[in-house]
C-alpha cells in the first residue's frame, strides 16, 4: 500500500491558455490570408486576361472612352433593371 497522496492533474494556467488561443488565432489568420491571396491572384489574372485587346474589358473601356455619357446611361438602366428584380 502506498502512502502517496494522489495529486490532481494540473490544469493549464491562464497564461498557457492565452498563448494557446493566440497560436490558434494566428494559425487561422494565416490560413485565411493564404486563401485571400490565392483569390486575389486568380482575380488579377482574370482581369489581366480580359483587358487584352479584343477581349470584353478592352471593348468596354474603348466604348466608355468614346461615349462616356451614353455608357453611364446604360449602366444606370442596368442598375435599375437589377434593382427592380429584387
Amino acid at each position: 500500500m502506498s502512502t502517496d497522496i494522489p495529486q490532481p492533474n494540473p490544469q493549464p494556467g491562464m497564461a498557457e491558455r492565452a498563448i494557446d488561443a493566440a497560436a490558434d488565432i494566428s494559425h487561422t489568420i494565416g490560413e485565411v490570408a493564404g486563401g485571400l491571396r490565392t483569390a486575389v491572384d486568380r482575380l488579377t489574372y482574370a482581369i489581366d486576361e480580359a483587358r487584352k485587346p479584343g477581349r470584353p474589358l478592352s471593348t468596354v473601356a474603348a466604348i466608355t472612352r468614346e461615349a462616356p455619357l451614353a455608357s453611364l446611361f446604360v449602366a444606370f438602366l442596368f442598375g435599375v433593371a437589377i434593382a427592380r428584380r429584387r
